[in-house]
């Protein structure tokens, strides 16, 4: 049972045996995406980008890659496209359901045990003793 979003794109949710949880963040994909595909229409950066990729691709096929490699060939390929920061803006309304969400994942994940922790959740508009 994962918890429900009404913007999935952006969202907190519970795996099914409240063990774990998900942050899913599509836009961040896709801005990186559309970044590397701008980037490599510039003939001379489509070079770079494509050393960056080889290395990035043998370290990913390595067994046991040394610890950073696989960051260091990300970042090779970040640098090679000119990638922006990967985040995404939030808006209040966003954030108010963000924080709800991951209270709740926080509920799940902290349900047993002996640092067990209440979760406070915003304040809704009409909620007793809420202000309006």
């Amino acid at each position: 049972m994962s918890t429900e979003s009404t913007n999935p794109d952006l969202s907190f949710s519970s795996r099914v045996d409240w063990l774990a949880g998900y942050l899913r963040a599509d836009r961040i994909r896709l801005d990186t995406l559309v970044q590397l595909v701008a980037s490599w229409s510039d003939p001379d950066a489509r070079d770079d980008i494509i050393t960056a990729l080889d290395e990035l691709a043998e370290v990913v096929s390595r067994p046991r890659a040394a610890e950073g490699a696989l960051d260091a060939a990300a970042e090779a390929v970040e640098d090679a496209a000119g990638m922006d920061t990967a985040q995404v803006p939030i808006d209040k309304t966003h954030a108010l359901r963000l924080h709800a969400e991951l209270s709740t994942v926080v509920q799940h994940l902290t349900r047993f045990g002996p640092n067990r922790r209440s979760v406070s959740m915003p304040r809704q508009r009409g909620e007793m003793g809420g202000a309006a």
